[in-house]
């Protein structure tokens, strides 16, 4: 049985991580079948690949995008995570993610009182080390394919 990434990623050891997605039941994710062409969303993989990198402190070193599986080899900064402001981190965070109210009303300088700050440092903290963690990394890359497979169809995915 396979080790969960988790147990396979020690950042101590080293920086550089080659992870490979592949898609199931004989799914194409990029190319030409006989009957349908996906090169489409080649580009669109780039463009969130990139968009990505800007929000993670996870660099791509070199990557390849095949007709049904992906490869990338990455590497993961956690000093530069490190030395990110809370303003940094909530900039990044939202690129993806819609903000708690909590966290709102601290941008806002409404927060009520010391223990309220704590909680959004807290959930700040935890933002800071997700956005350094190729679990994470791959979620996002990865768990927006199907929805914008569903919602737009085959021959009209432009962006």
């Amino acid at each position: 049985m396979p080790k969960p990434r988790k147990l396979q990623i020690a950042l101590s050891e080293t920086p550089y991580y080659h992870l490979i997605s592949r898609c199931v039941r004989r799914a194409f994710l990029c190319g030409r079948t006989e009957t349908y062409n996906f090169e489409h969303r080649r580009g669109w993989i780039l463009a969130r690949l990139h968009q990505l990198t800007r929000m993670f402190a996870i660099d791509i070193a070199a990557f390849a995008l095949m007709s049904n599986h992906y490869h990338l080899v990455v590497r993961v900064d956690t000093t530069k995570a490190a030395l990110w402001s809370y303003q940094d981190i909530i900039d990044r965070w939202q690129l993806l993610f819609q903000l708690p109210v909590l966290v709102e009303r601290y941008l806002r300088g409404d927060s009520s009182g010391e223990a309220e700050n704590q909680v959004v440092e807290t959930i700040l903290e935890t933002w800071r080390s997700r956005l350094c963690d190729i679990s994470w990394f791959m979620r996002c890359l990865n768990g927006i394919l199907p929805t914008i497979g569903d919602r737009i169809p085959s021959g009209d995915w432009t962006h």
